[in-house]
């Protein structure tokens, strides 16, 4: 059926017609028809892609096909078509389902899958002859319909068939069909080779587009117009859609696309309008693509907008090299569209806003290749091929240090800290940054296009290995590798496949690449590299070498903790050839103020101990000049040193600014009133004014504003006045700025009233006016001092003293005397009055003092009111004669102390209830009868029998309360007391007595218990009682009685406080009756128990009693064990105890020495003739005795004990018996087979067991091996035991002797006692694997020549029987070769390994291809050695081989000439051009190479190529051409000289030309060419040229000699740095060594180490000498998909299970195992059908593992004999080695074996097929370890059934044991160790050995380097000396002689005058 479409009209008509039976004629006869196409009309019939259809192309047409009938092929479509497509996914969506998924979580993958549509249109556009434009637009604005993300381009569009292609998952490029006919499809063509590999071929698996979409939204529109089609075509894809189509169950992956007219958008809906305008651009465009998203994520969304420049730049990082060319974005490179490629142009808008974003890719400047780029400052270029010729080209681009930072990009994410001061900056100089640190080094570009999830860290020739280079500089260089399509990477462009392994390979060459041919060059990639890395850090890198290391300190200041510790101190640095020492003065350039200072110390962050390079550190300074800076010291990073200043100009600076520091201060006193020194001034006196001004240390006044940096010093000067008293008090201070043409001015001074010593101070002062020191130093002062003193007495005071006095207490009162400035004075001799209203007032006398008058003995007396008032009173004191003679004090009068006690009580006598205190009230009054207060003053009582009471009375009365007053009661009678007062502190006061009566208390006291149980019981306080255990004591009551015996009646609060120590829940009704709950007897009688019943109020009343329980009835047997575990044979150690219980098991007792007759005793195997029942006294029981069992097997055993009707069971462990047989558990096939020198592999398992054959291990038996005879030599170890039974494995490691039979035979000893053990017979057997010798064989008339490569060397490894040998690792095998005879063999050898064998190489033969013979002839040695992991395998066989010159190609002297330099003169010495030179004829490397040439050397003189026109000079006799013989390749020119005065230009430059002719040359010869200079100016060029030599001379020597001190230099830190890197080198593998399981707490001599190393590669040896069994087939079939062959899957330990199985899967062992069959299919194919293969995706089996056939339903049905296991149960699986599923090769030998079983021999075998069959159970088939074989079908017997021995099959290999790894690591742990060690001990030897003597050099060297500056010196004023002639000017200088000009244009700037082209 095909759809045909008229569209010659307007209307459209669509009808579909069927096309069985019909040709191509008919078919278009039924279009007419159908159709009515008039006969006479003209038509075409096309595809929908233009194609006409006819007869050929008709019978291609697919049914469902669309046609257009039309008018003309080009005709406009008149409306849109639809038509059908199917998009089934191609079937590789199924195999490569495996794929890692592209997308990751997180935002950032949306620039990944934008770069997926990019990558469609850079494909579209390849062919793009013009500009390519890509466009990506974000549709996010509401206004123009729904978000959309559109990506348009101007590329070659796409067809319908392209279009349906497109729509296909995974129909990649390789696989897809462009056009409707094969025909018309152009197929896949691979790009020319362009560089970079930027071929646009980036649109490979029809992947990436419809992951990218749907990733994105959840539809897409397709738009596009091909190249030269008039049609639009237009494909939608819709998530909505298909869901809506899988609802309907309908195909999902059919649907339409639209064919229609340019810039008709009549289909679109509202919300697309966007669409319109991008529709409307439609038909201005020859071709385009078009990509519309819509259904955006909103997260998306939010991502495209907030982040538009992170995800632009991610862009222009992936197609960088698309977008800025091969140079990449370079901003100093103007030639970087060189590579002539179409210019394309990435545009990127966001339409979010009004104002929408723009940006072309090109103009984004931080994407990191634009910033590797252009931070680099050299690069290194190279080129990779892979073995399928896959091409990389890569870049390294270095990044120099530079002072005080790396260059290395951060790139465009790290977060900067925003700016900060410099100063705050200065602390962190020290670091420097890590560069590159631990990121990879390359970034990977695949055709052109970034890789951005796969980075390499490098290859093994860019890593440090080995370089002295600082290990900083391997991280200074960033790399981009450019790989072209050959290799693979994922289907969403996000990861290479295997980049990194693959160029990893050995057969992955690297060569260097000419930086501006950008072609390969020949060079060893690692020397190359290395030396470019060294030019790098020596031209480039920028640091700082630090001299003379101090100390290690710790920097608090620094801010960051953990860089405060370690920094090292040094005293000097070197930096760019200049050296700074502390105590130097530097300048350092900082903003916006320079700084200078001295130098203190130098500092470097961590520990050195010696000189040290480094990229940075830190300088402390002392600021210059000391004084003018606030902030004495400062530190500061290294770089900030101006390295351009002088000491001059820095001394200059310095005195400048010094001049600015004030020195001193110069006083004046206007008023001439001048203050004396020590003067004595009266009170009040003024002082002043006075002028002050600031001098600098010249005397000249200064200015009070100093200019410090950036800070301005405003001083002023301070003026204070202080007294000097006990503390200085400050009287004034003043403060007086300055005042132009005034200065510093201070008005009078007055108030000077303080008597005693004063100082004035003048002082200068910051504008704080508190700061005297600045920068370190005081600020200059002004000091005077000056005393004040008293007058004469004019007034007094009252000096404090208590205004609080007491009646009768005397008191004095002291008067200070004051001048009129109230200063302390002498007192007059005055008599004083005292006065006071309503007081008695009194003194005794006066006495003075000093200043003082004091009145004495002052009393008063008075009545004092008692109310809590005080009352004041006027003290008048008078003294008659003074100016101010009276003075009145308050005071206060209190009442005095104590004279009389004064006690009240309620009664007299005083009644007390018993139990109750006593209380009294008590007054204290003093002598006026006032009530006195006295703190602390306490009274007392005493009462007798009774505690003294104390009661504070400070307050003069108070209540005293005794203690309770406690009488014992007689009859309920009173009792009398009586209590005594006093005050013990007052004895003057008289005590106080009053008497007491104590009546009987009415409180409870007393509490009874009884029982009115079955038994009436009344209880005792504290009584014990013995009842039955278990038994309830009833009915228990109490009474509770007072003092007086009445009894307490019990009331509901008195019941509340009822507590008893038994029971929970109590009855309060009973409480209240009197009742107690009843008591729970305890049923174990083994302790008695304590009860107790109290009443607590207030106060406690209990009764207690004890209960001691009692056993009840017997009830049952008990039997107590001595010990639960018996020896067979062995008779029970100690008693079995046997009692009678009750039911709470407590022993009744009831049993008597007469019920042992009555017990019995039975148990399986128990020997009941020695068992006896006896009573024992001590614990009155019965107890069994003589327990012993003689027969059984061990195990728990059950002994029951009966006892009248009651009955015991014990269960008793009974143990295998004594040892007394030696048994051999493993099975051996006897003889054994041993090769002699190896040990036996099997270790023999031997069990200890005891006469009834039970096993019975015993841990002190010692087991021989002795041999019979006595002349075999065994080597023994006694392995772990196995398992739980402790069989002893005794390994023979091994087994030396002569070839034959032996037995051996074991015995063991315990304790000194033998036991007999088995025999093993054993054959000696020769060892087949041991080389002997090597043979060699080669092309013996083979010529050796220069340069060239050797003839392939067979190397065969012949084995002791005389055959070839392959059972070694080819690395062991290597070819050696150096130069001189065999017996000359130098410590430095060149090491050629065996390389991968080829095609139809022999197995057993080892060739060495392609190796290059050395370039300088002579007599060489070639070695070819073995060297395996045992010493006695080293074999060597050496020839001698002569190299020869190659192929003659060219004419060079015997010696490299000097440039000559001749003249324009007579005199022949200043003519001559050679002399005594000998020409030879050699080969490309500089060996003679013509001795069978003989001719004629020419000699000519020409100009050089850029020079033609120019007059030449002639030879001697006028001649311009000169010949000499060549005889034998040899040809000597004595002289050779121009004619007296020859013509030539002066100062030109000419070339000799020796061309060679010979008769017969083998290859043409090329010339010998030798510039010279010609010169006119013969005598002063003469003389200058001498000095010039001479120069030259001095100027090599004193470069030779500074070389020599920086060789020396870099010797003796290259070897202290040996010795420190030597030992962390150590340190470091010891504790790798300690991890290891080889302890060591101390370095280990060499000695100790090498030991240690011999003994783990003894253990090594042991265990490689085992002749371990291998599967003998090797082919490569390395392949993702490929598993291995059978044999290689996995191992098989036991020896003759190896044997069965690999026999019963011999023809399977070398069948390859692959994952798919697709795999499968395509080995059959390229091995043509040769190689087994198995597919694992074709294997079913069954998953779950079933049990041996006699075990249903986890029962066995019998027990077999033999040991059956299922075959597949010994195989080792080598999962891990070959990296694997472990599952998919348990599915592999599931399908091989299936359920075969493994015997252990045939009788065995038969015997369990026979037990199954019986059972009616299917049996598979068996093999026996003896090598039989019982099919499933029952058959054994005869040659089919047996297996061939091992030797002759192909057979599993067995593992190595588990030790082996782990030893394997030890000894290269140790061998690296060892090594550590010698180096350490080297480095420091040789350090030792060479100090002294370079010291002696260096000395000697120095004195010989200052005569050569001097000498230097005088040649340079003589060459300023010399006249300059003028001359003709020569027109070709460019290239000078490189033995003079090229020296003299180096110079000239510091020594010459002029070059001679420029001499007059």
């Amino acid at each position: 059926m095909i759809q045909v479409n008229d569209c010659r009209s307007e209307k459209i008509i669509k009808k579909t017609l069927k096309t069985s039976g019909l040709d191509f004629k008919g078919f278009f006869q039924v279009v007419q028809k159908e159709f009515s196409v008039p006969s006479n009309d003209s038509f075409v019939l096309t595809t929908t892609d233009r194609i006409i259809v006819d007869a050929d192309k008709f019978e291609k047409l697919k049914d469902g096909t669309t046609l257009y009938l039309l008018r003309k092929m080009d005709q406009v479509l008149p409306a849109s078509i639809e038509e059908e497509i199917s998009f089934v996914p191609h079937y590789n969506t199924l195999i490569e389902s495996g794929t890692n998924e592209y997308f990751i979580e997180g935002q950032k993958s949306l620039p990944c899958a934008l770069a997926e549509l990019v990558d469609n249109a850079l494909s579209a556009t390849a062919k793009n002859t013009e500009v390519k434009s890509i466009e990506i637009r974000l549709i996010f604005n509401k206004t123009f319909g729904k978000p959309a993300v559109i990506v348009l381009d101007n590329g070659c569009g796409m067809t319908f068939k392209q279009l349906n292609n497109w729509a296909i998952y995974r129909l990649s490029k390789f696989t897809r069909e462009n056009g409707t006919f094969k025909s018309e499809g152009e197929g896949y063509v691979h790009p020319d080779p362009v560089p970079r590999s930027l071929n646009s071929d980036i649109s490979f698996f029809g992947v990436g587009g419809k992951r990218a979409v749907f990733h994105m939204g959840n539809a897409v529109r397709m738009i596009s117009r091909p190249t030269g089609s008039p049609d639009v075509h237009e494909l939608v894809l819709s998530k909505d859609e298909f869901q809506k189509k899988e609802q309907n169950k309908e195909d999902v992956y059919r649907s339409k696309i639209l064919h229609r007219m340019p810039g008709d958008f009549s289909h679109i809906t509202d919300d697309e309008q966007f669409l319109h305008t991008i529709i409307a651009e439609e038909t201005g465009k020859k071709s385009f693509t078009v990509v519309v998203i819509t259904g955006i994520f909103q997260d998306h969304i939010d991502y495209l907008k907030n982040n538009f420049k992170e995800w632009t730049r991610e862009l222009a990082h992936i197609y960088h090299y698309y977008i800025h060319g091969v140079n990449g974005n370079c901003k100093t490179d103007i030639s970087q569209k060189s590579d002539n490629l179409p210019r394309i142009d990435i545009l990127v808008t966001l339409c979010a806003s009004k104002n929408p974003q723009k940006i072309n890719l090109r103009q984004v400047k931080d994407d990191m290749q634009t910033l590797f780029i252009n931070a680099a400052k050299d690069t290194f270029e190279f080129r990779a091929t892979s073995p399928d010729n896959g091409i990389v080209e890569g870049v390294l681009r270095y990044h120099p240090f530079l002072y005080d930072r790396e260059t290395y990009p951060e790139g465009p994410y790290v977060n900067q800290a925003p700016g900060e001061d410099d100063d705050n900056n200065e602390r962190e100089s020290g670091d420097t940054g890590q560069a590159r640190g631990r990121r990879d080094i390359f970034e990977c570009f695949w055709n052109g296009r970034l890789i951005p999830y796969t980075t390499i860290p490098g290859f093994g020739w860019c890593q440090k290995k080995g370089s002295r280079l600082p290990a900083e500089c391997y991280s200074r260089f960033s790399g981009v590798l450019f790989t072209d399509g050959k290799f693979r990477v994922s289907a969403t462009k996000l990861k290479f496949m295997e980049l990194e392994k693959q160029l990893e390979k050995p057969d992955t060459h690297f060569t260097p690449t000419c930086p501006i041919q950008k072609s390969p060059r020949r060079g060893d990639i690692q020397k190359e590299f290395t030396q470019w890395l060294r030019n790098c850090h020596e031209t480039l890198d920028k640091q700082v070498k630090f001299i003379d290391y101090k100390e290690t300190v710790t920097r608090p200041e620094v801010e960051t903790k953990k860089k405060q510790h370690p920094w090292a101190v040094f005293s000097s640095i070197e930096q760019h050839g200049r050296r700074y020492n502390a105590g130097d003065i530097v300048k350092f350039q900082k903003a916006p103020q320079n700084i200078y200072g001295t130098v203190l110390k130098f500092f470097l962050y961590g520990e050195h101990k010696g000189d040290v390079f480094a990229t940075g550190g830190e300088v402390e300074i002392k600021r210059e000049p000391e004084g003018l800076y606030e902030e004495i010291t400062k530190v500061i990073p290294i770089a900030k040193i101006d390295r351009t200043a002088t000491d001059e100009s820095i001394k200059k600076h310095i005195e400048n600014e010094r001049k600015k520091l004030p020195d001193c201060l110069k006083v004046e006193w206007p008023e001439g009133n001048d203050l004396l020194e020590n003067a004595v001034l009266p009170a009040g006196t003024p002082i002043g004014p006075i002028k002050v001004e600031i001098l600098n240390s010249d005397g000249d006044s200064i200015s009070s504003r100093i200019q410090t940096g950036t800070h301005v010093i405003q001083l002023n000067i301070s003026l204070k006045v202080v007294f000097n008293g006990a503390t200085e008090d400050k009287v004034l201070s003043l403060t007086a700025p300055y005042i132009t043409k005034k200065g510093h001015f201070f008005t009078t001074i007055g108030n000077l009233r303080s008597l005693g010593k004063y100082t004035l101070t003048l002082n200068a002062v910051l504008n704080d006016n508190i700061t005297t020191v600045y920068g370190g130093r005081e600020l200059p002062r002004y000091k005077q001092e000056f005393r004040v003193k008293e007058g004469i007495a004019e007034s007094f005071s009252i000096k404090e003293f208590s205004s609080s006095l007491r009646v009768g207490v005397p008191f004095d009162i002291p008067l200070h005397m004051k001048d009129c400035y109230d200063h302390p004075t002498i007192p007059p001799n005055y008599k004083p009055t005292l006065q006071s209203s309503g007081l008695e007032l009194s003194y005794e006398t006066t006495t003075y003092s000093a200043v003082l008058l004091t009145i004495r003995g002052v009393k008063v007396k008075g009545k004092v009111p008692n109310s809590a008032s005080v009352k004041n009173y006027d003290l008048k004191v008078t003294l008659p004669g003074l100016k101010h003679d009276t003075q009145t004090v308050k005071i206060s009068l209190h009442p005095g102390n104590p004279h009389s006690l004064f006690v009240k009580s309620k009664t007299n006598p005083v009644e007390v209830e018993n139990g109750n205190p006593v209380s009294f009230k008590i007054e204290v009054h003093d002598e006026a009868g006032n009530i006195t207060c006295i703190p602390r003053l306490k009274v007392q009582c005493q009462i007798p029998g009774f505690p003294l009471v104390l009661k504070d009375c400070s307050a003069g009365k108070a209540e005293l309360v005794t203690k309770p007053v406690k009488q014992k009661i007689i009859n309920g009678e009173p009792q009398k007391l009586k209590a005594r007062f006093e005050i013990p502190s007052q004895k003057q006061v008289a005590p106080e007595t009053r008497e007491l009566i104590v009546m009987p208390s009415k409180q409870i006291s007393r509490m009874e218990l009884f029982s009115q149980g079955e038994e009436e019981l009344v209880l005792k306080n504290n009584e014990m009682i013995t009842w039955r255990a278990g038994a309830v004591l009833k009915k228990l009551f109490y009474k509770l009685y007072d003092e007086a015996g009445r009894e307490f009646p019990i009331t509901a609060e008195i019941a509340s406080n009822i507590q008893v120590t038994w029971g929970t829940d109590f009855n309060q009704k009973d409480l209240i009756n009197g009742r107690l709950p009843d008591l729970q007897i305890p049923t174990h009688v083994d302790e008695e128990h304590f009860y107790q019943v109290s009443y607590q109020k207030k106060k406690n009343v209990s009764f207690c009693f004890k209960i001691v329980p009692c056993p009840d009835e017997p009830a049952e047997l008990k039997a107590t064990l001595p010990q639960s575990i018996v020896k067979l044979g062995e008779t029970l150690s100690g008693d079995i105890k046997l009692e009678l219980v009750d039911q709470y098991f407590n022993v009744t007792k009831k049993l008597t020495s007469t019920c042992g007759k009555s017990f019995s005793a039975e148990a399986k195997g128990l020997d009941k003739s020695s068992i006896d029942f006896k009573w024992k006294e001590s614990c009155s029981c019965i107890v069994a005795i003589g327990v012993r069992f003689d027969s059984g097997s061990p195990g728990p055993r059950v002994i029951c004990f009966r006892y009248k009707d009651y009955k015991k069971n014990l269960v008793l462990e009974v143990t295998a018996g004594v040892p007394s047989q030696i048994k051999l558990v493993s099975r051996l096939e006897q003889p054994l087979q041993v090769l002699n020198g190896h040990d036996i592999p099997t270790p023999f398992l031997l069990q200890l067991c005891d006469e009834w054959g039970n096993p019975s291990p015993d841990k002190n038996m010692h087991v021989e091996i002795k041999p019979s005879p006595v002349t075999l030599k065994l080597t023994t170890e006694v392995l772990p035991p196995v398992d739980a039974e402790e069989k002893t494995c005794i390994k023979v490691n091994c087994v030396e002797g002569s070839i034959g039979y032996y037995a051996l035979e074991f015995k063991g000893y315990i304790n000194g006692k033998s036991i007999a053990g088995p025999s093993v017979n054993l054959n000696l057997l020769p060892d087949p694997n041991k080389p002997v010798r090597l043979s060699v064989d080669f092309d013996k008339n083979a010529k050796f020549f220069a340069g060239g490569k050797f003839p392939v060397f067979s190397v065969t490894v012949i084995s002791e029987k005389g055959s070839p040998m392959t059972a070694f690792k080819r690395a062991d095998l290597s070819m050696l070769l150096w130069e001189g005879p065999p017996s000359m063999r130098p410590t430095m050898v060149t090491d050629l390994k065996y390389k991968t064998p080829v095609e139809n190489e022999r197995k057993d033969c080892y060739e060495f291809r392609e190796e290059d013979i050395p370039t300088c002839v002579g007599e060489y040695t070639v070695e070819f050695s073995l060297q395996t992991n045992k010493k006695e395998d080293h074999l060597s066989s050496q020839i001698s081989v002569t190299v020869v010159a190659n192929e003659p190609i060219k004419l060079e002297p015997d010696y490299q000439q000097q440039t000559p330099v001749v003249f324009y003169c007579t005199d022949i010495a200043n003519r001559i051009l050679v002399e005594n030179m000998t020409l030879k004829i050699t080969d490309q490397f500089g060996n003679s190479a013509g001795q069978n040439l003989n001719g004629t050397v020419f000699i000519s003189i020409k100009c050089p190529e850029e020079e033609r026109n120019r007059s030449l000079p002639l030879f001697d006799g006028k001649t311009n051409t000169i010949s000499i013989k060549l005889k034998e390749g040899s040809a000597l020119i004595n002289s050779l000289a121009i004619m007296e005065n020859s013509p030539g230009d002066n100062g030109s430059r000419y070339i000799l030309h020796f061309k060679p002719e010979v008769t017969n040359p083998p290859t043409s010869l090329s010339p010998f060419e030798l510039p010279f200079h010609f010169y006119n100016d013969a005598e002063n060029q003469q003389k200058k040229i001498q000095l010039m030599k001479k120069k030259d001379e001095l100027t090599e020597a004193i470069k030779e000699c500074n070389k020599n001190f920086d060789t020396i230099s870099k010797k003796k830190d290259f070897l202290k740095k040996n010795v420190e890197v030597s030992t962390r080198k150590e340190v470091s593998l010891r504790n790798e060594l300690n991890e290891r399981g080889i302890k060591t707490e101390h370095r280990l001599s060499i000695e100790d180490s090498k030991k240690c190393l011999e003994q783990k590669k003894s253990e090594v040896e042991r265990i490689e000498k085992t002749p371990r069994r291998i599967f003998s087939i090797h082919r490569n079939f390395s392949r993702p998909d490929v598993l291995g062959m059978i044999g290689e899957l996995a191992f098989v330990a036991d020896e003759d299970v190896a044997r069965v199985i690999s026999w019963l899967l011999q023809g399977d062992m070398d069948c390859v195992i692959t994952t798919t069959t697709a795999a499968a299919q395509k080995l059959y194919e390229d091995t043509q059908g040769n190689q087994q293969v198995m597919a694992l995706d074709s294997i079913l089996v069954q998953q779950q593992d079933r049990p041996l056939p006699h075990i249903q339903k986890r029962q066995e049905l019998f027990k077999p004999s033999g040991n059956p296991t299922f075959a597949r149960k010994h195989l080792i699986y080598r999962d891990k080695q070959l990296s694997c599923d472990r599952n998919n090769l348990i599915t592999v030998f599931k399908n091989l074996l299936g359920d075969t079983i493994v015997m252990d021999d045939l009788f065995s075998a038969t015997n369990y097929r026979k037990a199954l069959v019986d059972k009616r159970i299917q049996c598979p088939t068996i093999l026996t370890r003896t090598g039989e074989r019982v099919s499933n079908k029952g058959k054994f017997g005869g040659a089919q059934n047996r297996a061939p021995s091992i030797d002759k099959l192909k057979v599993f290999g067995a593992p190595l044991p588990d030790s082996y790894e782990e030893l394997k690591k030890q000894i290269d742990v140790l061998h690296r160790y060892c090594a550590a060690v010698g180096e350490i001990e080297k480095a420091e030897k040789d350090l030792n050995h060479h100090c002294p003597k370079w010291v002696d050099e260096m000395l000697q060297a120095k004195i010989q380097l200052n005569a050569m500056d001097e000498e230097l010196e005088k040649i340079n004023k003589q060459l300023a000396s010399v006249p300059v002639r003028g001359g003709k000017r020569a027109s070709g200088n460019s290239e000078e002689s490189p033995g003079i000009a090229s020296k003299r244009q180096r110079k000239r700037s510091m020594d010459e005058p002029g070059s001679f082209s420029e001499m007059n």
